[in-house]
């Protein structure tokens, strides 16, 4: 559940707590703010109040959504000027969400998942230059694949990597 949703679900709640005082003062429009904070509250709708009190967010929010379709009660949009600062904050969480998922990866791991069996001495001498290890280590390494051969490499070093390593019969996944 978004944070905004969450906000929006809270205020709906303070507005379902406030209606028995602004119906008692709109139907009798004579009676002060004092006053009806003073009089009693129909014992019905206390007790409602206070079941709504003992909901969750995840609750508050399903009850909400249900009175507003049964009700047919439309969705309200706060305006800046109306002293509501949650579309704007709504706004700027939506557009982080967005360019999370827009933004492309830039850091990769490279994995060497199999080679060829006819292509092996060529690709543990490849490793053998890329890692800096000896030919017994590069052929351990080689043949315990399927391992990591680097980590955090850039983008462009990556597909250099792979190429070459593709180029010999091995097969590598970026990660």
């Amino acid at each position: 559940m978004s944070s905004a949703m969450i906000r929006q679900s809270t205020r709906s709640i303070l507005r379902l707590r406030a209606i028995p005082s602004v119906v008692s003062k709109r139907l009798n429009s004579t009676v002060s703010a004092t006053e009806s904070a003073s009089a009693p509250v129909d014992p019905k709708i206390a007790q409602i109040v206070d079941q709504i009190s003992t909901l969750t967010l995840l609750e508050t929010s399903s009850l909400i959504s249900e009175l507003k379709t049964r009700l047919n009660i439309p969705d309200i949009n706060f305006s800046a000027g109306s002293g509501g600062a949650a579309a704007p904050v709504a706004a700027a969480v939506e557009a982080e969400e967005v360019k999370e998922e827009v933004q492309e990866k830039t850091i990769f791991n490279i994995k060497l998942d199999s080679f060829d069996p006819k292509s092996k001495p060529k690709v543990i001498k490849e490793v053998k230059a890329l890692l800096g290890l000896s030919l017994v280590e590069s052929k351990k390494f080689v043949e315990s694949a399927p391992k990591i051969l680097k980590e955090n490499v850039s983008k462009d070093e990556a597909e250099k990597m792979k190429a070459t390593l593709e180029g010999l019969g091995a097969k590598i996944t970026l990660e």
